[in-house]
């Protein structure tokens, strides 16, 4: 990018825009190929499932696949970002996906959603929406590691950040719609989701620098005009649907003690469990002690992102049959 140019805008640590229109992204811009994993033995590969919209998605399949009869639980992924960086490329994904399906024995497939600025929102909320109905599609259930290996009735929506944000609303999205109807949504994982809000609560209050970073990003993101209690960013704002009626029969939420989204998450749990529809083990808190935001992605082998990993394998494999066990 030529260095004479003058900026624009800036969204630190995200993205630079330039006055003429063009724009640099700052971070999670690297590319790591699919394939075998050494590591953790976990296959990958990348397929075209939106034609008209060019999108793509990274199908993970465990080693264990192959060597039992089983169907395993089919995982759709939602990376984080801010809605601004990253893919299913980014290697530090890469090596979190192929390390969460080691531990969790599922078929995973990674969305690769459109980003802003280039694709405004709802870009990314409608390519979330759109792969579910590729999903439920003809195509996707003859895709030969689908077909072969992932088991359509035990689906689960995940993702970190912006994406535990898109399965929160997808999840909401499916209630009663028809596409709710032609699919079986077992439950969503929300790690370190990204929720936020105007007025500022919990450790927000006591860190106006970091709150007003995260304010920056959202208001770069979403131009609405609502700031941040757009109901995609604060589902507790006026007139936004809250949590009644989400379309699964569990949720997980994930939280670390030292990353500032952390009290949306909490309430965000809190919600659930006042709602009344979440009674009992339908709705999960796990709090991470000691760690900062997707610590997870930065470090997938630190023994905290371990224990992350077996939670979330816990909760997509409860009541159902893991081939590891007993292994």
């Amino acid at each position: 990018m030529d260095s004479s140019k003058e900026v624009s805008v800036e969204i630190f640590p995200y993205i630079r825009v330039y006055k003429d229109g063009t724009f640099e992204r700052l971070a999670g811009i690297e590319i790591a190929p699919p394939g075998l994993d050494p590591h953790t033995q976990v296959e990958s590969k990348d397929i075209l499932i939106l034609p008209d919209t060019g999108i793509s998605a990274r199908i993970y399949r465990p080693s264990s696949a192959s060597s039992t009869a089983t169907k395993l639980p089919l995982v759709i992924y939602f990376h984080g970002g801010a809605f601004i960086i990253a893919s299913i490329a980014d290697p530090k994904y890469h090596a979190s996906l192929n390390a969460l399906v080691a531990e969790s024995n599922v078929i995973l497939v990674s969305v690769d959603y459109r980003r802003v600025p280039d694709h405004p929102l709802p870009a990314a909320y409608d390519d979330s929406y759109a792969a579910l109905q590729w999903i439920a599609s003809e195509a996707a259930r003859s895709e030969p590691w689908l077909r072969d290996h992932a088991n359509f009735d035990r689906l689960f929506l995940v993702g970190d950040s912006g994406g535990a944000n898109m399965s929160h609303h997808l999840a909401m999205r499916l209630r009663g719609d028809a596409l709710g109807k032609r699919i079986k949504l077992s439950g969503i994982g929300m790690i370190q989701p990204y929720f936020w809000g105007e007025k500022p609560i919990g450790v927000e209050v006591s860190d106006p620098g970091r709150k007003a970073l995260v304010d920056s990003w959202w208001r770069f993101v979403c131009v609405s005009g609502k700031g941040c209690d757009d109901p995609l960013i604060n589902p507790f704002a006026d007139g936004a649907p809250g949590v009644d009626g989400l379309a699964c029969e569990k949720v997980l939420v994930i939280v670390s003690e030292k990353d500032i989204l952390r009290d949306r998450g909490r309430l965000y749990y809190e919600k659930l469990v006042e709602s009344g529809r979440a009674a009992g083990a339908a709705a999960e808190i796990m709090e991470v002690d000691g760690e900062d935001h997707v610590f997870h992605i930065f470090d997938p082998s630190c023994e905290k992102a371990k224990r992350l990993f077996k939670r979330v394998a816990a909760f997509v494999n409860a009541d159902g049959d893991d081939p590891k066990k007993g292994a």
